[in-house]
């Protein structure tokens, strides 16, 4: 009878040895500028503070599993409590799915022919940005557009944007009714040209599902959000310092996501590049050391959007700046009606002629390289100039010169997500 029960423990430790062994690790991380709660569906949850994050291990073999984020919650010592979005039966350890809107990292791991299947969904709505990828380098899909302020007004709740079935319960929307018996609809289509990745109604599955090899470790990315886009009537080359660089034809737009605590940060555009296959290149304006994908800052001039975000008392720091000379017209606002600073003015045409380049309007610093422009003797050591007036009277929201603080500097909330716009 001993042995019996030796043998029975044996075979149990054994089980549970190989069952972890060859988990699958779920790295789950917070790039918000904000808490959120993650979840999962098999059977935690835990507090991520901004850039921290959880390592879960998944069992071989788990299906209709699910990751979401959670907002807006509160939690007594005992876990129990209730979130905005996302909430799970008032628990902090989530034990089943949780409620409407929330943005979906759905999986299921080790199925036929040694594949894993996962997806981002938005059939329960959308209340974060995510991002879902491989460790090795075999998907990476991704939701991150500004949805909750786009949301259409029959779709809005407090801190989400609802799917279409919570709100209307009809077969029209919730294809209860089988395979085959719902397509899309205008607020699918909503949801999809927003985040083509994603699942934007039930029976999306042709565009929507993803698989990676069975025994892959995978990411889930909360994450913040600035919106890139060009309105001129011509191609602008995107970049950012960090996050790399994108063509951007008339009309496109970049969704870039930004980690919470990043400073000395920059967007700007750049003008008539050309890049061979390696994105290898040059640009006329902006030009950062010849590469598509950028790796530190432009060359001048360029307009730029700068920022810091998550700085003391909750938050963050915009401007504009000629600091760098003038490019491209700029505008650079917060989605949720904080601030909205622009340079649009023709300064290209209306340039000064010492300070004239092809494609641009430099900046007098890179011109004369003297500190009555380049303010290198510290604070104090300059003052405005006939060149910094120039640029202050054609856009007075932005910095005309590299102590141009008072004027020039702005305030939003941490959390709050921003558009970049070329040629506003």
């Amino acid at each position: 009878m001993k042995f019996t029960y030796i043998l029975s423990l044996l075979v149990l430790c054994l089980t549970l040895y190989f069952t972890f062994a060859n988990a699958a690790n779920f790295n789950i991380t917070n790039k918000c500028t904000y808490t959120v709660w993650a979840a999962a569906s098999t059977g935690d949850g835990r507090q991520l503070d901004r850039g921290q994050s959880w390592s879960l291990d998944v069992a071989p073999g788990t299906t209709k599993a699910r990751i979401w984020g959670r907002t807006n919650c509160k939690f007594d010592a005992n876990g129990q409590g209730q979130c905005q979005t996302g909430d799970c039966n008032k628990r902090l350890k989530c034990q089943g799915y949780g409620n409407p809107p929330n943005t979906l990292a759905e999986f299921a791991l080790n199925q036929p022919n040694n594949l894993d299947y996962i997806d981002i969904s938005n059939v329960d709505g959308f209340n974060i940005p995510m991002e879902f990828s491989s460790v090795t380098p075999c998907r990476v899909i991704k939701c991150s557009k500004p949805i909750v302020d786009q949301c259409p007004a029959q779709l809005r709740t407090p801190g989400g944007c609802n799917n279409p079935c919570t709100v209307f319960k009809r077969n029209e929307y919730c294809c209860t009714n089988g395979p085959g018996s719902c397509g899309p609809t205008d607020f699918s289509r909503f949801f999809k040209s927003r985040c083509p990745d994603a699942y934007s109604y039930p029976q999306d599955d042709r565009t929507s599902l993803f698989a990676c090899p069975s025994g892959t470790n995978y990411r889930v990315v909360f994450s913040a959000n600035f919106n890139i886009v060009n309105q001129c009537t011509y191609t602008v080359w995107a970049a950012a310092s960090p996050g790399g660089g994108r063509r951007l034809d008339r009309g496109q737009s970049w969704s870039l996501n930004v980690a919470p605590g990043t400073t000395q940060a920059r967007i700007w555009g750049r003008t008539n590049c050309n890049f061979d296959a390696n994105g290898q290149g040059h640009c006329q304006t902006g030009d950062c050391n010849g590469r598509l994908e950028c790796q530190g800052y432009g060359s001048p001039p360029n307009t730029l959007a700068e920022f810091a975000l998550n700085q003391p008392n909750n938050l963050d720091y915009i401007d504009i700046s000629n600091v760098d000379g003038f490019n491209i017209p700029l505008e650079f606002s917060s989605v949720t009606n904080c601030r909205d600073i622009r340079c649009s003015a023709p300064i290209v045409d209306q340039c000064p002629a010492q300070l004239r380049t092809p494609g641009g309007c430099n900046n007098p610093c890179t011109v004369f390289h003297t500190n009555e422009y380049c303010c290198t003797d510290g604070p104090g050591s300059c003052h405005p100039t006939d060149f910094s007036r120039f640029f202050k009277d054609r856009c007075p929201d932005a910095y005309s010169y590299p102590q141009d603080d008072p004027t020039s500097l702005f305030t939003c909330p941490s959390g709050t997500n921003y558009r970049v716009v070329f040629c506003p």
